[in-house]
């Protein structure tokens, strides 16, 4: 039973996150213990709804990657504060216009791909050029506070547990019955296990992939809405973090980028070890540059520990 548990590639990633949270509190004295955990699970809430969108496009094949997701999210929470004007009235109209926005990008990221035959990479990061422009010239600066429910959902804790965390946990179960039970799911780990093979046996390899750039916008879309609520308005850099925040989550959660295989536990697990690692360093009191350094190693860590078995 253990070996079997072993064997599964998130364990690394919770593990990790585990010891790193032990020492944390160790060097402290076991003081803020329980809070640290629960700022873990706030923030780490939102890398977890971007991370799943980045896994299902990494999933697809080796060179799927959407790097437009920190313009998507500045756009949709722009477009959403903007829309909503701070008037709970329009919560409703402006989350499905943030929403909109968000599709939209991901429609235009795969029609650079499939129809001007751009490479993933370059046409994500060419986009994000273009939808952070659009989201410059819309908020043009203006930080508008968002009204009240929206702000209560992204901050209120029940238990002790932010409301947050039990909305994405309800999110990424939706995902894992995605992947594994509908035909679209399946779809994608075929596709990315060999496109050419699932091509031939019938699937529909161009729509799969459209679907899921458009699915990873439209994650992006209601992250970019979330955090705008939880950090009291939209600001034109609230999405840069989210970069390597979002395929580190991938990778460390033990999602092949290679494609062909995703792992949806894995996402909490790396979200979570990424956030307390932060905290630890913090707490040591190391330099940026130190901090840097060490976190880089430690993800590098975490990716052979999860790998060596694949590997060898």
């Amino acid at each position: 039973m253990m070996a079997k548990l072993l064997r599964q590639p998130w364990v690394f990633s919770f593990g990790a996150a585990i010891a790193v949270w032990l020492t944390t509190i160790a060097y402290t004295g076991g003081q803020g213990a329980g809070a640290i955990l629960t700022a873990a699970l706030s923030f780490a809430t939102f890398t977890i709804i971007v991370g799943l969108g980045q896994m299902m496009v990494i999933t697809t094949g080796p060179g799927n990657v959407d790097l437009s997701i920190p313009a998507t999210i500045t756009l949709a929470g722009v477009v959403a504060m903007k829309v909503m004007d701070e008037d709970t009235g329009r919560m409703a109209i402006g989350i499905v216009a943030a929403l909109g926005a968000a599709t939209l990008v991901g429609i235009f990221n795969y029609g650079l791909i499939r129809l001007l035959r751009i490479p993933p990479i370059i046409a994500t990061l060419s986009s994000s050029f273009l939808v952070l422009s659009t989201a410059i010239s819309y908020g043009r600066g203006i930080r508008i506070k968002p009204p009240e429910p929206l702000a209560e959902f992204a901050t209120t804790r029940l238990f002790g547990i932010p409301i947050m965390a039990f909305a994405v946990l309800a999110i990424s179960v939706g995902m894992a019955i995605v992947l594994s039970r509908t035909v679209y799911g399946r779809s994608v780990l075929a596709v990315g296990q060999n496109s050419r093979a699932a091509w031939l046996a019938g699937l529909n390899v161009g729509r799969t992939r459209f679907l899921t750039y458009v699915l990873s916008a439209f994650l992006a879309g209601i992250c970019g809405i979330l955090l705008s609520g939880f950090s009291r308005g939209a600001a034109l850099n609230m999405g840069e973090e989210f970069l390597l925040a979002s395929i580190a989550t991938v990778v460390i959660g033990g999602t092949s980028v290679a494609g062909g295989r995703a792992n949806v536990p894995g996402i909490w697990g790396a979200a979570l070890f990424m956030y307390l690692l932060v905290t630890m360093l913090n707490t040591f009191g190391a330099s940026a540059g130190i901090r840097l350094i060490l976190t880089g190693l430690m993800i590098i860590g975490v990716i052979v520990a999860a790998g060596g078995e694949e590997q060898r």
